[in-house]
């Protein structure tokens, strides 16, 4: 490597956390999981549809999409009783556990002739219990191992291994149905999962990642440090609605392009691939955001998100359409990444996995209710009015969180105190004290009511 290139990868916001010992265990064993699950996304509904009954296929598919994610908000709700004391290392590695045997099942099930569709959907369901607690594992873990500064660029570089996934996953996964069905595509994402169950059971050194003093927390701890704390749970709602009115896209979009425009399958995959092109894009982007500040742009990636989808309900050229759906692509992984990060910058260390868990929960429900309501409104609005309106939607929503952002703010803005400077690392120095402050009533989710404004 030059010395040039050299000083540019550790000038680089992302080179401390894939430079730092213990993710450098963890991110290989992420990414090939991450590909694992984007193969699935196109396994998971041909096999449902090889299985079921012709006459109730739409219904089946549908079943299968939603067992694959929905019972992981499930497990969020009823399981933080068995799990908040576990260390992230034990929830993401037994999440990875549980997928290897449930998806390895399927393809084991199917060679013999003993799957059917019921049995299908439900080792689909079973795989995901626990997915929720896994994902808040692995970005607990992102807290306590890199420092507050470096929170932003460890949730961008996993949003961008998930988001390279996506736009390399399916087309794998097309090869491999093929030459060897959907059920192979899954036998393959069961070994992912067992390369990432691995990783963290047995590659992750003991005290390799620092543990909290008081783990005493309540098994409802996680929504009552939401509830308790205004900026978390006006960032919960707006991240509900953010997704829910996303989430007739996906009934709306197909239909736009197969009966408005009579185009092919490959202008519906163009919008697809595009906008994933776009998310790893916006992934390398947004560890450069670290400086900005976090709740302005937060609510403003909601915003342009919203008038980037417009032209798709306004009969725009299709070409035209392509490119904004690609460029509102850009915009969803800092989303995610900004999102999470103020989650983890003003929830106490001790109740971070329970928190993450429930705010995955809330959004895993988000865009399966928002893909249901897309149904009555193709119907009544048809595709081109069902997409205005969830781009409508998307911008009322980011525009209520903006006025509601610049009173909260007009009403608790301190005085500024001699020799303040009003940097970035101030506010991150006064998150990290409001956490300090926390920690002798982490129990009864005692926490800053009103956290700095980033």
């Amino acid at each position: 490597m030059s010395p040039k290139l050299s000083r540019v990868m550790r000038s680089s916001p992302y080179w401390p956390v894939i430079s730092h010992t213990t993710l450098r265990r963890v991110l290989p064993g992420f990414a090939v999981s991450s590909l694992g699950d984007g193969m699935a996304v196109v396994a998971v509904s041909w096999l449902a549809i090889e299985l079921a009954p012709a006459a109730d296929r739409g219904v089946w598919v549908a079943l299968a999409a939603a067992a694959y994610t929905l019972s992981g908000a499930v497990g969020a709700l009823l399981l933080g009783r068995f799990l908040r004391h576990r260390p992230p290392t034990q929830l993401a590695g037994w999440d990875a556990v549980l997928r290897t045997g449930a998806l390895g099942a399927i393809p084991l099930l199917h060679v013999f002739g003993m799957l059917g569709i019921e049995g299908y959907v439900a080792l689909l369901a079973v795989s995901s219990v626990l997915h929720a607690w896994g994902q808040a594992g692995v970005y607990t873990l992102i807290a306590r191992v890199l420092p507050e500064r470096d929170h932003l660029a460890g949730n961008a570089v996993l949003s961008g291994v998930g988001s390279i996934a996506t736009v390399v996953g399916p087309p794998l996964a097309t090869l491999l149905i093929v030459f060897g069905g959907p059920a192979t595509v899954l036998a393959v994402d069961a070994a992912t999962f067992l390369v990432l169950a691995v990783t963290f059971l047995v590659a992750v050194p003991k005290g390799a990642v620092p543990e909290p003093e008081d783990g005493t927390a309540s098994r409802t701890a996680g929504f009552a440090v939401i509830r308790r704390i205004p900026a978390l749970s006006g960032l919960l709602a707006l991240s509900f609605a953010f997704f829910f009115l996303f989430g007739p896209v996906y009934v709306a979009l197909p239909l736009h392009v197969s009966d408005d425009l009579g185009a092919s399958a490959g202008v519906l995959a163009a919008f697809y691939t595009a906008f994933g092109i776009g998310a790893v894009l916006g992934s390398v982007l947004t560890g450069f955001l670290s400086r900005w500040r976090l709740w302005p742009t937060t609510v403003g990636i909601v915003i342009g998100f919203g008038a980037l989808m417009l032209p798709l309900g306004l009969s725009a050229p299709t070409a035209v359409s392509v490119v904004c759906f690609g460029m509102a692509g850009l915009l969803w992984p800092p989303y995610s990444s900004l999102s999470t990060t103020l989650f983890q910058r003003s929830t106490p260390s001790a109740l971070l996995p329970q928190t993450l868990a429930a705010n995955s929960a809330v959004r895993v429900l988000s865009v399966p209710l928002g893909t249901a309501l897309g149904g009555p409104l193709v119907a009544g609005l048809g595709a081109v009015g069902a997409l205005r309106l969830s781009g409508a939607g998307i911008v009322m929503v980011g525009v209520v969180a903006a006025v509601a952002l610049a009173l909260y703010a007009s009403r608790t803005r301190p005085e500024p105190a001699a020799g303040a400077t009003g940097s970035a690392d101030a506010d991150a120095g006064a998150g990290a004290r409001c956490r300090e402050s926390s920690a002798s009533c982490e129990k009864s989710a005692c926490v800053c009511i009103a956290p700095p404004l980033e």
